[in-house]
C-alpha cells in the first residue's frame, strides 16, 4: 500500500512593521498622526472610534505609537530646518503653548517659534521660554547667506539678533496697522488717516500680484507707487509729534511711536522684491497651533511639545506644497529608516 506523503501549507511571515517590535501598519500610524495634528482629533477619541469598530487596543499603546512614529520623523524635520536656515529671507514669530508641569502640578507655558523659509517650508521649534537666546538657537547656521533678511514683528529679540549678526531686519506692516486700528476708538480721524495710507500700500501689492510681477519689475513698481505712500506716512507721523496735541499715553501715541521706532525695518520691502511687507504668510501657517491647542491633549511634557512641532512642521509644509499629508507620511515612514543620513533632505515635503 503506497504511503501518503505528508505535506504542509507554507505561510509567508507577516511583513515587518516600520517600528521596532511592533506590527502596527504604516497606514495606521500615518492615519493617527494626520487625525491628531491635521484634524485635531485627540487620541482618546481615536481610541473610542476604534473600540466602536470592534478594535480593542489600549490608549497608552496609541500614545507610544504616535511618539515612536514622530521620533522617526525627527531627522526629516531637522533637515527641513537646515534648509530654512540657508534661506535668504526668513520669517519668524512665536506663540505660547502649555507644555510640561511645574513641581506643583500646574501646566507650564512654553513657546513655539515657527520659522518660514523662502522655499515655502516651515518648522515649529519648541522652547520652554521666550528668552532672546532662542532666536539664535533657532536660526544659527554656518551656511546663512551674507545678504540674509529676517522678517518679524516688533519683539526686541529679533532686532537684537539681526544687529549682532549684521542681518537686514525687515518688519511687519500688519502689526503696525493693528496698533492704529486699536486707536480708532480714541482718535478715529487721525487713526483713519494712517489706516488709509497703509491700505494704499496693500493695494499696490494687490496690483503686483495681479500683474504677476517679480524681481526688478516688482521692485520698480514698489518704488514708483509704494515709496511715495511710505514717505507720506512717516512724514505725517513726524507732523503729529511736532503738534504734540495728543495724550502721551493714548493708543494713537503708542501706534505712531511703534511705527516711528521701526521705520527702517518697515522700509526694507521697498528695495527688496523678495521681502513681503508683512508676516501674513507665516501667520496663516501658524493657525494650526491655536486651532489644535484644545484638542491635542499631547503636550503633557516638553518632549511631547517638541514632537507636536515635528508633526505640524511636516504636515503644514505638505499643505503649502499641495501634497496630501497622509500619502506623504505613509511614504516617508517606510523609507526614513533605510535612507542614507546624508541625503535625508530628499524626504522633506518640498522634494
Amino acid at each position: 500500500m503506497p504511503t501518503r506523503s505528508k505535506s504542509c501549507i507554507g505561510i509567508a511571515p507577516a511583513p515587518q512593521g516600520v517600528l521596532d517590535n511592533s506590527r502596527a501598519d504604516v497606514s495606521f500610524l500615518a492615519g493617527m498622526v494626520v487625525d491628531k495634528f491635521l484634524y485635531h482629533q485627540p487620541l482618546y477619541r481615536q481610541h473610542q472610534r476604534l473600540g466602536s469598530n470592534g478594535v480593542t487596543v489600549s490608549r497608552p499603546w496609541l500614545t507610544q505609537l504616535t511618539h515612536a512614529a514622530l521620533e522617526l520623523l525627527r531627522p526629516i524635520h531637522q533637515a527641513q530646518l537646515e534648509s530654512i536656515r540657508t534661506s535668504r529671507v526668513i520669517t519668524m514669530d512665536e506663540t505660547p503653548v502649555k507644555a510640561g508641569r511645574t513641581d506643583q502640578g500646574q501646566m507650564k507655558t512654553g513657546y513655539f517659534w515657527p520659522v518660514y523659509g523662502e522655499q515655502d517650508e516651515i518648522c515649529f521649534l519648541f522652547y520652554p521660554d521666550r528668552q532672546h537666546k532662542r532666536v539664535a538657537q533657532a536660526l544659527q547656521s554656518e551656511h546663512a547667506p551674507a545678504d540674509a533678511v529676517l522678517l518679524t514683528d516688533g519683539y526686541g529679540a529679533y532686532a537684537k539678533y539681526a544687529t549682532q549678526l549684521g542681518l537686514t531686519h525687515a518688519q511687519c506692516w500688519v502689526h503696525s496697522r493693528r496698533k492704529f486700528h486699536n486707536a480708532r476708538g480714541v482718535e478715529p480721524e487721525r487713526a483713519e488717516i494712517a489706516l488709509n495710507l497703509i491700505g494704499q500700500i496693500y493695494r499696490v501689492e494687490e496690483d503686483i500680484r495681479a500683474a504677476q510681477l517679480t524681481g526688478k519689475e516688482k521692485q520698480s513698481h514698489r518704488l514708483k507707487h509704494s515709496k511715495p505712500v511710505v514717505e507720506s506716512f512717516f512724514a505725517w507721523i513726524e507732523e503729529q509729534f511736532r503738534k504734540q496735541d495728543f495724550l502721551p499715553s493714548s493708543p494713537l501715541t503708542e501706534a505712531m511711536g511703534y511705527a516711528r521706532e521701526r521705520e527702517a525695518g518697515l522700509r526694507v520691502f521697498l528695495n527688496d522684491p523678495e521681502v513681503p511687507p508683512d508676516t501674513n504668510h507665516l501667520e496663516r501657517a501658524l493657525r494650526v497651533i491655536p486651532m489644535g491647542k484644545k484638542n491635542w491633549n499631547f503636550c503633557w511634557t516638553e518632549v511631547g511639545a517638541e514632537l507636536t512641532g515635528v508633526a505640524q512642521s511636516l504636515i503644514t509644509t505638505c499643505r503649502l506644497h499641495d501634497i496630501n499629508p497622509y500619502d506623504y507620511l505613509v511614504d516617508v515612514l517606510q523609507r526614513v529608516g533605510q535612507h542614507p543620513a546624508r541625503d535625508i533632505g530628499q524626504l522633506t515635503p518640498r522634494c
